[in-house]
């Protein structure tokens, strides 16, 4: 299965669906880093440097980001999404269609109503 690095701002719950579909998922709090306003760059030099998929809501910053550093171990970029456990299905899915994640960003988004 994968290995996550969730920023900040991303939903617990996701993570919580995501390892019991057996990712191993390392979060801001878990790693040390939270509150304390690590810029963007860094948050995804971290990722990078542990070999983790980064995952966040923050889509434009990370997008941008991803133009600009192509060298990373992949971005998950999400909207906000109160069905969870159909997020984290959606993200499972997506990374289980590929093999190799290095300089790759996907968009998951909550389905139309």
């Amino acid at each position: 299965m994968a290995r996550f690095y969730a920023d900040e701002n991303f939903p617990q719950p996701v993570i919580e669906h995501l390892r019991k579909l057996n990712h191993d998922v390392l979060t801001t709090l878990e790693s040390g880093k939270a509150g304390q306003k690590i810029p963007d760059e860094q948050v995804l030099l971290f990722s990078t440097e542990d070999n983790r998929i980064l995952l966040t809501l923050n889509r434009k910053h990370f997008i941008r980001l991803h133009t600009e550093h192509p060298e990373h171990a992949g971005i998950v970029v999400c909207t906000f999404d109160a069905d969870f456990e159909g997020q984290a299905q959606r993200i499972h899915t997506t990374i289980s269609e590929h093999t190799d994640w290095a300089g790759q960003l996907v968009r998951i988004n909550r389905p139309l109503q």
